[in-house]
């Protein structure tokens, strides 16, 4: 058995990220083989992933990222907010987004599959990341934008909501003025017509039974189920709303002014459909305590 000394533990801790005793323990376990500690220690952790899989992760990042041409947000996922603060899990963030950044993945799947700068997968470091910090967690989302001749903004509100805007015309900083529009008035989509025909009978369905019980005649009854659908799509479209920073004017009257039209737009608010756990937090505390996983 090779002498298991404090430069092969540090060693060991440096590949795997994991705690001194830890190691040591695997060292010990494997006669002072660093590379089968390793696959030993991964396997671990694999497992540890598994089991940790179905516990809900509703807390987390989201994560903007910009270069010329090209932006990118991604939501990953933990499962309280002190892990938030973790270095080992906002390093993980840092780089899934710069992988994101950086390359042109059809979907997920893709992104999860790709290498990070250790050679190692997504899913992989999503797995080592869960066996060093013991919670469940998830790269859940993610959107590109890339234009040729558009003009690109992103806006983070905290760690909580990110939007990614593309602009013809305008500039950087408008761009970014209406991300931080989006991120605060949540608009549905760009413009009236791109509101779901299904959605707009709905509300049209609930405006007529409300005008109906006023009592009026029929045609005033037509004149405010109008008046009503309007005011409705001025609050769900981007262009019909009021301007965060000049209430005054609608966003499209703005973007109108500066010769600029939206394209596209993208909004990511942390745990958006999550079903959240609402537990027994005293329970919690005791369950952590006695060791239960």
């Amino acid at each position: 058995m090779a002498e298991i000394t404090a430069a092969l533990v540090k060693e060991l801790r440096e590949r795997t990220g994991s705690g001194m005793m830890e190691c040591k323990r695997a060292l010990q376990e494997t006669g002072g083989d660093i590379e089968l500690a390793v696959e030993s220690m991964r396997k671990a952790g694999q497992a540890k992933a598994d089991k940790k899989a179905s516990r809900i992760a509703a807390e987390g990042v989201v994560v903007v990222k910009q270069t010329r041409g090209a932006a990118v947000m991604v939501e990953i996922n933990c499962e309280t907010d002190f892990v938030t603060k973790n270095d080992d899990f906002r390093a993980f963030a840092d780089a899934v987004t710069e992988v994101a950044l950086n390359g042109e993945w059809a979907d997920l799947d893709a992104l999860q599959a790709a290498n990070m700068p250790n050679g190692q997968s997504v899913e992989q470091n999503r797995r080592d990341c869960i066996a060093r910090i013991g919670e469940n967690i998830n790269v859940r989302r993610f959107t590109r934008l890339a234009t040729t001749d558009g003009i690109l903004g992103g806006y983070l509100h905290g760690t909580r909501i990110g939007v990614l805007v593309e602009l013809k015309g305008g500039d950087a900083e408008l761009a970014k003025d209406i991300a931080m529009h989006i991120a605060a008035s949540r608009p549905l989509c760009i413009s009236a017509d791109q509101v779901p025909a299904e959605l707009l009978a709905k509300e049209k369905d609930i405006f007529a039974a409300q005008a109906a019980a006023s009592g009026k005649p029929a045609n005033i009854i037509d004149k405010m189920v109008e008046g009503r659908l309007r005011k409705y799509l001025e609050e769900v479209t981007l262009l019909g709303q009021p301007f965060v920073k000049d209430t005054e004017q609608s966003v499209g009257k703005l973007l109108k002014s500066r010769k600029a039209e939206v394209i596209r737009f993208e909004r990511f608010e942390l745990g958006e459909g999550i079903e959240k756990k609402s537990g027994d937090f005293a329970a919690e505390v005791m369950a952590a305590a006695r060791g239960d996983s």
